[in-house]
């Protein structure tokens, strides 16, 4: 009997983003309000780390002969493990404290975050509404912070989300 086995090889994936370089992390002055917001992006329900995860989990748990598939979702996780550095450094430099605590409404963050549902195109499906959820987020974010240098960060991650939807779209599209 021959043994089970994942021949899928995750070696030399990388992080899939827009070819455009982030702009310099810095802020204008520190804002722990600003801070606050931050730190929803980066452990909300809405959120760099719900994104991280969920991708993690749907990776996880699709067959090893949808390699293309697993290493195509694992790579836009690692963008977002870039979003979730990037979104720490600006709350650091505004004199927020970096950790998985949003001060939010609705409490801490937890798996209930997350939408895993058991089917592929299901998946992918989440993953696109996990994406358009971020982008709202960040545009409410966005208008309500006023500083340019954090804004243009918040811009550039928005072109990756934007990017990563149309990836997940074309997936989606073609039969996954």
């Amino acid at each position: 009997m021959e043994p089970i086995a994942n021949d899928c090889s995750l070696q030399g994936i990388k992080p899939i983003m827009v070819d455009l370089p982030y702009p310099p992390t810095r802020v204008r002055e520190i804002n722990t309000q600003y801070a606050d917001l931050l730190a929803v992006d980066y452990c909300g329900s809405v959120s760099e780390l719900s994104a991280i995860l969920q991708y993690i989990n749907n990776e996880n748990r699709m067959s090893a002969e949808r390699c293309t598939l697993v290493r195509t979702i694992l790579g836009i996780a690692m963008a977002e493990m870039i979003h979730l550095q990037k979104l720490a450094e600006l709350i650091a430099l505004l004199g927020g404290y970096v950790c998985y605590e949003a001060k939010r409404p609705n409490g801490m963050w937890s798996p209930s975050c997350l939408t895993l549902p058991d089917c592929i195109p299901q998946m992918l499906q989440a993953d696109i509404e996990a994406e358009q959820a971020a982008i709202r987020q960040y545009r409410m974010h966005i208008s309500a912070i006023r500083d340019d240098y954090v804004n243009a960060v918040l811009r550039r991650i928005i072109q990756d989300e934007e990017y990563h939807i149309m990836i997940l779209q074309s997936l989606l599209n073609n039969g996954c």
